[in-house]
C-alpha cells in the first residue's frame, strides 16, 4: 500500500463501522430514521385530513393552500428556526420533512378518493355497506394507486432532503458531503450519493411492489386486455 490517499474501497472498509459516531453505517441508520419517520407521519396525517376534505369540500382549499405555503418554505431556514425549539436533534429535520410529505400526499389522497366512480359507491350503498365498510372495502382500495403514487414522491424527496440537515449536523449520509467539503476528498461524496440513490430506488421499488400486492385486480385487468 502506497503513501497516497486510500482508494474508494479502502476508504469504505476503514470507515464502514469504526465503532465511533460518524461511521458510514451509523450515518446510514440515521438517514433511514430521518427519512422513514416523516413518511409514516405524513401518511398518518394526510389520510384522515384527505378524508375530511372529501367529506367537507369547503375544507380542501384552505388546507391545500396552507400545505402549499409550507411546501414552498426552503428546508434549511426552517431547520434553523426549529433549532431554538428542538435543538440540534433529528427532530429538527423530521418535523419539516413530515409537513412537506403531508403537502404532497393531501392532494393525492383527495384525488384518489375522487377517482372512485360514483356508480361503485352507489352499488356499495345498495348492498347495505355502512360508510366505514364502504370506505375500507371499496373506496380506499380503488384510491390506492393514486395515494401510492404520491407516497412514492414523498419517499424519494424525503430521502434526498434529509442530507440538507447535515448543515446543522443532523443530515445522515449528508454528513459525508460536509466531511468532503471540509477536507476535499472524493470517496465520501461518491459513497453518499450512491447510498442515497440506492435508498431512493429501494423505497420506490417497495412501494411499487406494495401497489401490486394491494391492487391485484389491476394485473388481472391488464392481462385480460392483452
Amino acid at each position: 500500500m502506497g503513501d497516497g490517499p486510500p482508494s474508494l474501497w479502502e476508504w469504505i472498509g476503514r470507515n464502514w463501522d469504526t465503532g465511533r459516531a460518524g461511521s458510514i453505517k451509523d450515518l446510514l441508520i440515521d438517514h433511514l430514521t430521518m427519512s422513514l419517520v416523516p413518511i409514516l407521519f405524513a401518511l398518518i396525517v394526510a389520510l384522515p385530513l384527505g378524508l375530511a376534505c372529501v367529506r367537507w369540500r369547503w375544507l380542501y382549499q384552505p388546507a391545500s393552500g396552507l400545505m402549499n405555503v409550507v411546501y414552498a418554505l426552503p428546508s434549511l431556514p426552517v431547520f434553523m428556526l426549529l433549532i431554538s425549539v428542538t435543538g440540534l436533534s433529528q427532530t429538527t429535520v423530521i418535523i419539516p420533512l413530515a409537513f412537506y410529505g403531508v403537502a404532497v400526499l393531501l392532494p393525492a389522497v383527495v384525488g384518489g378518493l375522487d377517482s372512485v366512480p360514483d356508480h361503485v359507491r352507489q352499488s356499495a350503498v345498495a348492498m347495505g355497506f355502512s360508510p366505514l365498510r364502504r370506505l375500507l372495502a371499496v373506496e380506499l382500495p380503488i384510491a390506492v394507486p393514486v395515494v401510492l403514487a404520491g407516497l412514492r414522491v414523498v419517499a424519494v424527496s424525503s430521502i434526498s432532503l434529509v442530507s440538507v440537515g447535515a448543515l446543522i449536523g443532523q443530515g445522515g449520509l449528508g454528513g459525508l458531503f460536509t466531511r468532503a467539503y471540509q477536507n476535499p476528498f472524493m470517496p465520501p461524496v461518491i459513497v453518499g450519493i450512491v447510498l442515497i440513490v440506492l435508498l431512493a430506488l429501494i423505497a420506490d421499488g417497495l412501494l411499487v411492489l406494495a401497489q401490486r400486492v394491494l391492487t391485484p385486480w389491476v394485473r388481472v385487468r391488464k392481462g385480460a386486455a392483452s
